[in-house]
């Protein structure tokens, strides 16, 4: 059966704000929790319920969610992360999440992913280009090697909570104006591990991580833009009980070039030349990031003028394409003349008179 849209689940526009979904959700989770429905169908319509809020509460999910739908990236299967396998849990903790009454958590007992982590790189102009080995240093939680993570100065030391027999969570029965109501918490003793350590390791104190100071390589492929993200998958902090290492993000800035300007794959060079050049022609050694190369400046070349210098900009590793240069010329004008070159100009004047006449008349024109 297709699922409902998210916004039809909980009676909200598309555009709307947080505090309204969080009302919607707030007044339908109380309509069909398990605990207090009599409907028949509760229980699936407080899935739905749930995992609804749990993709639109999230910005970033609720626009993967707007872009590309049910199937959109990173928004999981099921129910979104919400654990149903082992019964609901009391109704008060529907209100925990927005008073702060419940302590309800998950059960920290199977493995816990590492926390991602972000940080950012300069490149030159040329490094983006072409690509580059880069290095960083970066300060994270790695899995202490004097311990192997347990915690435990030994195997030994590593204990089954006596209070709540590994299982990380405990059960409380609470009166509530719906009545008594059993709730499940985190174990207060092991803290949610289902664990205890009778001598903790001496390095990590039983946290079973420490903090280093890590080095990293990597490769930036070429053609990478300012603003784009790498992704270092593993290279994160480390995880608890088993559990992955996070990935490492990292923002690449490029900095400006004293001559290029880019545009995705192609690159643009202001070219200045003189009018002799322009007007007679010429071929002048210009800069490429392959190297200088010689282009041609046709005759009576105008100001402006754009040339396309093929393959000459930059290669997109990941997809094989490659840019253009552009050059465009910029005729100009000189500010002081020889005595030499006035004289030059001038004559040139008085030779032009069809340009001479054209300008006259446009003169005669404004000035009637």
């Amino acid at each position: 059966m297709a699922k409902r849209d998210y916004y039809e689940v909980l009676g909200v526009s598309r555009d709307a704000s947080e505090e309204e979904i969080k009302k919607a959700y707030r007044t339908l989770a109380k309509k069909y929790h398990p605990d207090v429905s009599k409907e028949p169908n509760a229980e699936e319509k407080f899935k739905e319920v749930q995992e609804a809020y749990e993709v639109l509460s999230d910005p970033q999910k609720r626009e993967q969610y707007n872009q590309f739908g049910h199937e959109g990236p990173n928004l999981g299967s099921g129910f979104g992360g919400f654990d149903f396998g082992g019964g609901f849990g009391g109704f008060e903790d529907i209100f925990s999440s927005f008073f702060g009454g419940g302590t309800r958590t998950s059960s920290r007992t199977g493995p816990i992913r590492g926390k991602s982590l972000k940080t950012s790189i300069t490149l030159t102009f040329e490094e983006a280009a072409f690509g580059t080995e880069k290095e960083i240093t970066i300060s994270k939680l790695d899995t202490c090697t004097e311990c192997s993570g347990t915690g435990a100065q030994s195997k030994k030391d590593v204990e089954t909570c006596s209070r709540c027999h590994g299982a990380g969570k405990v059960y409380v029965e609470q009166s509530t104006f719906f009545g008594r109501i059993r709730t499940e918490q985190t174990c207060p003793t092991c803290h949610g591990q289902g664990k205890t350590i009778k001598n903790k390791c001496n390095n990590c104190k039983g946290e079973g991580r420490v903090r280093t100071s890590s080095t990293i390589k990597f490769r930036v492929p070429s053609g990478i833009e300012d603003g784009q993200t790498l992704t270092l998958a593993g290279k994160g902090e480390a995880g608890l009980n088993g559990g992955l290492h996070g990935d490492l993000y990292i923002t690449v800035y490029v900095q400006d070039h004293e001559y290029f300007i880019r545009d995705g794959l192609d690159i643009y060079l202001e070219l200045p030349i003189t009018f002799s050049q322009a007007a007679l022609g010429a071929s002048i050694e210009i800069p490429t990031l392959k190297g200088n190369s010689i282009l041609k400046i046709p005759t009576g070349t105008q100001t402006g003028t754009k040339f396309k210098i093929h393959n000459r900009g930059i290669v997109n590793s990941r997809t094989g394409s490659t840019g253009h240069q552009y050059v465009i010329v910029k005729v100009i004008t000189p500010t002081k003349l020889s005595a030499e070159q006035k004289e030059l100009f001038t004559k040139l004047s008085k030779t032009n008179e069809k340009t001479n006449s054209i300008f006259d008349r446009i003169k005669k024109f404004f000035n009637k």
